[in-house]
């Protein structure tokens, strides 16, 4: 049961991802921008061949084995109950919604769209995908340090 509710989670937050994307490619030029929450950020479409701030720029193959290696690990760790409960598995879904939507761009494209640009600060220009992937992490850090605990654990 708790592999059908990672994989029906993840599947909307693929489709989520996807659809973002593909309103971007149809509606905004590579390179463009669109203005959406003046001071705060804006849409630019972007081809991303690397990973954030595009470090590792063509590593086409390096980033799709490593992301079917994680995404295997994770579910084997949900499998072998290791990650378990409401918290950690939401976490495992997001990763996985997030892995898998940047797998098929990455795919199918050689690159992943990008369209989110924060105006406030100099940071990368990242999509939907990427921020599940880091609420996933963020929540399963929260889940490690804090709910997967034995009695008399301390930090």
């Amino acid at each position: 049961m708790r592999f059908l509710w990672i994989i029906l989670s993840a599947a909307v937050m693929v489709g989520l991802d996807q659809w973002t994307k593909a309103l971007t490619v149809a509606n905004i030029p590579l390179g463009g921008e669109v203005p959406f929450w003046d001071g705060v950020f804006h849409f630019t479409h972007f081809q991303n061949t690397g990973m954030a701030f595009s470090m590792l720029e063509g590593a086409r193959w390096l980033f799709l084995v490593l992301t079917v290696l994680m995404l295997a690990a994770l579910l084997f760790a949900v499998g072998k109950r290791w990650i378990h409960g409401p918290l950690g598995l939401a976490a495992v879904a997001c990763i996985v919604g997030g892995g898998v939507g940047n797998l098929i761009d990455r795919a199918v494209h050689g690159y992943v769209v990008d369209m989110i640009e924060l105006e406030f600060m100099d940071f990368a220009i990242f999509n939907v995908a990427d921020c599940f992937v880091c609420i996933g992490a963020a929540l399963l850090v929260l889940w490690v340090l804090v709910f997967d605990r034995k009695k008399g654990d301390k930090l």
